[in-house]
């Protein structure tokens, strides 16, 4: 099976040995994104809210440069550093769907890249 890579300027560069996205056959698999503005380069994360509202972004332009959108979205992970900002979390994801939510788990973990507090990956069709 043939596989091809998906990267845009309008999501952060990589920051490691990866790619914002590989389509291989009908699935795409995106990698997680954090809260860097593909601006600027630097963090938006004055709050959860703001910060996972970014990442969601991030995800949007890579899902756009496949020819996908959110609809598309089999399945979701979310990891998050604390778990009490669950609520939050979840309160900005939950606006980028409209109801046709993907399959999903959400881990906590001791740290991530750039100590931010979210990062979330996908899995589309």
């Amino acid at each position: 099976m043939s596989k091809s890579i998906i990267n845009t300027p309008n999501a952060p560069a990589p920051i490691g040995p990866y790619n914002q996205a590989v389509q291989s056959g009908p699935f795409l698999f995106l990698s997680g994104q954090v809260c860097i503005d593909p601006a600027t380069g630097e963090l938006k994360n004055k709050d959860i809210s703001e910060e996972t509202h970014q990442v969601m972004h991030n995800i949007k332009a890579v899902l756009q440069a496949a020819g996908k959108d959110f609809s598309h979205v089999v399945k979701t992970t979310i990891f998050l550093t604390d778990m009490q900002q669950f609520s939050e979390v979840n309160a900005v994801y939950g606006k980028y769907f409209d109801g046709d939510f993907p399959a999903r788990e959400t881990v906590q973990v001791s740290a991530l890249p750039k100590n931010v507090n979210v990062e979330i990956s996908m899995i589309a069709c």
